[in-house]
C-alpha cells in the first residue's frame, strides 16, 4: 500500500513532466493534451496556470504574422517579459528558460523587421529583440540599418551591447563613452547588462569618489574618470566620436591631450592645459591631480 501511494503522488509529477517536455519542444498541442490530463485528474495543482502561459506563447507565436504597429510590439514584447519569462523561470530554471525564450525572441524580432525606429517606443525594434533572442551578429547589423543610429541613445546601446558579446569590452569604450554622454540612464542599463567585471569595478570605484552631484547624472562624467584611473583606455577612448561637445566630453577630450603633454614632457603647456582643466570641471581636476 505505501509502494503505491508513492505511485500516485509521483503520477502529477510524471504529468507535468509530459507538458513540460513539449513545451521544451514548441509543441503547444502536445503540452496542452499533456495539461488537459493532468488538470483532469489534479484540478487544484499550482503548476497549471503556469504551463498555461507558456503554452499560449508557443500557440501565438506559431499562429503570429509580420508586426506593422509599434503598440503591438510593446504589447506582445511586454507579455513576455513581465508574464512568460517568470512563469518559464519557475518551471524550467534560469538556464532553461533562457534557451527557452530566446526563440520566441528572435521569431518576434523576425516579426517586427519592418517597423522604424520610434522615440516613442524605443525599445519596440527588432535590434532590442535580437539583444533578447542573443543573436548578436542580429543585433548589430539591425542597429547598423537605423539611421543616424550612433546619434540616439537607444540604438547606440543596443551596438555597444551587441559589440560587447561580439568583440570584447575594449572595442566597446568608445561607444560607452559616447552613450554616457548622451544618455547617463541607458548607460547605466547597459553597464548592468553587461555584467563585465573590470567595467563593474571602474563602475564601483567611481560612484565611492568621483565628487559630483552623488546621483546618476555623475556618470556623464564616468568615461573621463575612467580615463584618468587607467590611462591604457585611451587607445580606445580616443576613437570616441564626437557628441554634442558638452563639459564631460570636453573635459575627455582634454585628458586624453594632457596625457600626451606628460608622456612627452612638455611642461609649460602641460601647466596651461592643467589650468583649463580646472575651469572647465574643478570635479574632474580635482580627481586627476589626485592620481599625480
Amino acid at each position: 500500500m505505501d509502494q503505491l501511494d508513492i505511485f500516485a503522488n509521483s503520477r502529477d509529477v510524471t504529468l507535468r513532466n509530459d507538458a513540460l517536455t513539449a513545451l521544451q519542444r514548441y509543441d503547444g498541442a502536445g503540452a496542452r493534451r499533456a495539461m488537459q490530463t493532468l488538470a483532469a485528474e489534479y484540478p487544484t495543482d499550482p503548476h497549471l496556470q503556469l504551463l498555461e502561459l507558456l503554452a499560449t506563447a508557443i500557440d501565438d507565436d506559431a499562429r503570429a504574422a509580420s508586426i506593422g504597429r509599434h503598440d503591438a510590439a510593446m504589447e506582445t514584447a511586454t507579455m513576455l517579459t513581465v508574464h512568460v519569462r517568470p512563469a518559464a523561470i519557475q518551471l524550467l530554471g534560469h538556464r532553461e528558460a533562457k534557451a527557452w525564450l530566446s526563440a520566441l525572441w528572435q521569431r518576434l524580432a523576425q516579426r517586427c523587421a519592418a517597423l522604424e525606429y520610434r522615440p516613442r517606443y524605443a525599445d519596440c525594434h527588432s535590434a532590442a529583440f535580437w539583444l533578447q533572442a542573443g543573436d548578436w551578429h542580429a543585433a548589430r547589423q539591425c542597429v547598423g540599418a537605423t539611421g543616424s543610429w550612433r546619434r540616439i541613445p537607444a540604438p547606440l546601446a543596443w551596438m555597444a551591447e551587441a559589440t560587447y558579446h561580439l568583440e570584447g569590452i575594449e572595442a566597446t569604450w568608445p561607444m560607452l563613452a559616447e552613450l554616457a554622454w548622451l544618455s547617463p540612464a541607458r548607460f547605466d542599463t547597459v553597464a548592468s547588462r553587461l555584467t563585465d567585471a573590470s567595467l563593474d569595478a571602474l563602475l564601483l570605484a567611481f560612484n565611492a569618489q568621483f565628487e559630483g552631484n552623488g546621483d546618476g547624472s555623475d556618470l556623464v562624467y564616468f568615461p573621463v574618470w575612467a580615463l584618468i584611473e587607467k590611462p591604457g583606455l585611451a587607445r580606445w577612448l580616443v576613437q570616441a566620436q564626437p557628441s554634442r561637445r558638452l563639459t564631460p566630453e570636453r573635459a575627455m577630450r582634454l585628458v586624453l591631450n594632457l596625457l600626451i603633454l606628460e608622456r612627452e614632457g612638455r611642461q609649460r603647456e602641460l601647466l596651461t592645459r592643467r589650468r583649463e582643466l580646472q575651469e572647465l570641471s574643478p570635479a574632474v581636476y580635482r580627481a586627476y591631480m589626485r592620481t599625480r
